[in-house]
């Protein structure tokens, strides 16, 4: 079975966030290995940070979120820069990856400033969840859905209308 990691930089504060994160884990259960990695953000030392303090905690978390990519994964970073895909060509991406024999898939969210250039240099690909800006708690969840709406592409499930 395919394993899918979701690594995310932060914690999910609100329950209904945390809720529907657990629907979808527990959904994705009957297509593949899913788990969420939740790693701290770095910390800074105010509201204020400069660009200097912005981009050490951001190096901070790039070395934990490579660290935490399983070996051999194909890393999709999500970010503003990234190439918006529909639903099917998520679909298609999972599905490529699962029958290339090298299966395994980490997607990864970075805090509210955004990945290092490191993860996204490392990334083999780099996907957008569109033009409005969404809370990285919101991303997370959307993701998951996402993720299971792929599955369900893939099986040929009703689920995607």
């Amino acid at each position: 079975m395919q394993n899918i990691d979701l690594i995310c930089v932060g914690k999910l504060n609100a329950a209904y966030f945390a809720a529907g994160v657990a629907e979808y884990q527990k959904r994705l259960a009957g297509f593949c290995n899913f788990r969420v990695l939740e790693l701290p953000e770095a910390p800074l030392p105010d509201k204020n940070a400069s660009p200097a303090q912005i981009e050490k905690a951001l190096e901070k978390e790039g070395k934990a979120i490579l660290n935490a990519v399983r070996k051999g994964a194909y890393l999709v970073a999500l970010c503003v820069e990234g190439r918006q895909i529909s639903s099917e060509e998520l679909a298609a991406l999972i599905a490529d990856r699962a029958g290339s024999g090298a299966g395994n898939m980490a997607f990864v969210i970075g805090s509210s400033h955004g990945l290092a250039p490191e993860v996204k240099q490392a990334a083999q690909a780099r996907i957008s969840l569109g033009r409005i800006t969404l809370p990285h708690q919101l991303a997370r969840l959307v993701l998951a859905e996402q993720i299971y709406r792929a599955c369900t592409i893939n099986a040929g499930m009703k689920y995607h209308k």
